[in-house]
């Protein structure tokens, strides 16, 4: 077996704790910060009880009163009397006190205390046999437009079914049907349901806003299902629509650059697959496919260096050294934080010794350690800051003062924790505890009868509550975000502990070889990348400097030692 071949498995140890070890991007598995635990081995839309249906009997003068009020939009004065109604001050039977929920709800809505329209919306599609669960479903996706996603919408939307969602399906409400289709997908899908996830995806269509979110689920849904060609199609599908105008896409262009990359990380993990001695069997075409996609992000993409790096790891399984170097060579250019790609020197080191270059090797991998050994203990040092009682409310702060650049950070971590604390799911988490603070700052403006009214209290407890549970929640995340920084920092660690013992033991073995059968000779050597260019191109040698429209193009000559024998 050649030494490629005895690296591979080593190589795909490594490989399977990278980035793209896992497959395609996946921001939705991990989306369930919701407002409680969800049991993945229940069916939330299933009723708790078998309650019978209320009814609504006559109503009382006073709520009567409350109903006039809200039919004339004057929803301060309609939300007080509505609230007597609900706490049973007025007499009124169950079924009118139900309705009086729902219209309070609404009353709130167009006040724009939406948290506390959203609590109350979210209590009655609870109840499945309340006398507004079938029209809350209406004002879910409406505040959904006004929440964000933290707020966990997506959770009362999956109380629902898809059949109570086909009566949206008419000329007048289509675009809300679309919507409903796409909410209630992404709860399935959180809930790893992704047979039904994709038949709900597959209802949006292109003229709806929701389109190319629904097909990227989808295409992420046929992942997890590993069926990689309908999870292609699905990405292309995101792409062709913003080809053809499709309106209503947010950023088209990262959109795009992110169907690429799902593309290229699904050939990827298509190309590479074990046989039952865990011996890995590469396919040319899904691998060179996966670098065509991998080439298609956008070099002005945020996400253009990942892509970058993950094209490497391509290039080394394809034996394509040159190229894959050529690469690292460009990630460790000035124009980018060595910090954010501690792999990259793991991977250089791998196929040097992949090319029985072992001395050069072990320099690689003695620097790397010099470097990220004082790194790992640093950022342990900074974890001990948030130990003990409230430890929620510190990562939060630390999140704002790293977004403010306030954290006080070595130079040495601090891109490092600032990439690691800038994902889009913490920036919407922050964006809810925002949203909170003006809807409080709202409250405070209005009248102080109304302020000090019970109404009123509900409004500030459910936002105060809810921006208590949002804090906690974000400091949660925080905490997950930086541990797993820190302890991908201590995998790359010990996959350099494991190069080295390769390395050691392919020497004694080197040794064991020569002995046998003579010495190596440099004409056993083979040399990979030789680069001889055509009459359109110029070859120009690097000579230290780096040039911005240089980058990505970089080729590096390896000359394997191993020898033909080997």
């Amino acid at each position: 077996m050649s030494k490629v071949r005895r690296w591979s498995l080593i190589a795909l140890t490594v490989l399977l704790g990278s980035s793209i070890g896992g497959g395609v991007y996946d921001p939705g598995l991990a989306e369930a910060q919701g407002k409680r635990e969800i049991n993945l081995e229940e069916d939330e839309s299933e009723p708790a009880a078998n309650a019978a249906p209320v009814t609504a009997g006559q109503m009382t003068e006073a709520a009567a009163q409350a109903k006039r009020l809200f039919d004339k939009e004057n929803w301060g004065q309609a939300a007080l009397m509505l609230k007597r109604v609900l706490d049973g001050e007025t007499g009124d039977d169950e079924g009118n006190k139900q309705i009086a929920q729902y219209h309070l709800a609404i009353a709130l809505y167009r006040l724009k205390f939406y948290q506390a329209s959203y609590d109350l919306f979210r209590q009655i599609a609870d109840n499945p046999t309340h006398i507004k669960f079938s029209n809350t479903l209406l004002w879910l996706a409406k505040l959904a437009t006004q929440l964000p996603e933290p707020a966990d919408i997506i959770g009362p939307v999956g109380k629902y079914s898809s059949e109570q969602v086909k009566r949206f399906d008419n000329p007048q409400q289509r675009n809300l049907y679309w919507q409903l289709n796409y909410m209630l997908g992404r709860y399935k899908y959180r809930n790893r349901k992704f047979e039904e996830a994709v038949k709900l995806f597959s209802k949006v269509k292109p003229q709806s806003r929701y389109f190319v979110k629904s097909q990227f689920f989808m295409g992420i849904s046929y992942v997890s299902l590993r069926q990689s060609v309908p999870a292609v199609r699905a990405f292309q599908r995101i792409i062709d629509g913003i080809d053809g105008g499709i309106e209503g896409v947010e950023d088209e262009s990262r959109m795009r650059d992110l169907a690429n990359l799902s593309m290229a990380r699904t050939f990827y993990s298509a190309s590479v697959r074990l046989d039952q001695n865990n011996v890995p069997t590469i396919s040319g075409k899904k691998l060179s496919a996966a670098v065509k996609y991998w080439n298609l992000v956008d070099v002005a993409s945020e996400y253009w260096l990942e892509a970058l790096f993950e094209q490497s790891w391509a290039y080394f399984m394809a034996g394509d050294f040159p190229r894959a170097l050529g690469n690292i060579h460009t990630i460790r250019s000035p124009y980018f934080p060595s910090e954010l790609q501690p792999e990259a020197d793991i991977l250089r080191a791998v196929i040097y010794f992949t090319t029985c270059q072992y001395d050069d090797t072990m320099t690689l991998i003695a620097k790397f350690q010099m470097r990220w050994e004082p790194i790992g203990k640093e950022l342990n040092k900074v974890l001990k800051r948030f130990e003990g009682d409230g430890y929620e409310q510190k990562y939060y702060k630390f999140l704002v003062q790293v977004r403010d650049e306030e954290a006080n950070l070595s130079p040495t971590i601090a891109p490092l924790v600032k990439s690691a604390m800038s994902d889009r799911q913490l920036l919407r988490h922050l964006e809810y505890v925002r949203v909170l603070d003006e809807e409080l700052a709202r409250f405070t403006k209005a009248p102080k009868t109304f302020q000090s009214s019970p109404v009123g209290v509900l409004v500030e407890d459910n936002i105060s509550l809810a921006r208590t549970d949002a804090v906690r929640r974000t400091g949660e995340l925080v905490k997950k975000r930086y541990k797993r920084n820190l302890a991908e920092v201590r995998e790359h660690l010990r996959n350099a502990q494991k190069i080295v013992a390769d390395v050691t033991n392919a020497k004694r073995q080197q040794i064991d070889e020569e002995i046998a059968s003579g010495q190596f000779t440099q004409e056993d050597a083979f040399q990979f990348g030789r680069v001889v260019p055509d009459k359109e191109h110029v070859l120009w040698p690097f000579d230290g400097e780096y040039w911005r429209d240089e980058l990505g193009f970089y080729r590096q000559v390896v000359n394997s030692n191993c020898g033909s024998g080997s």
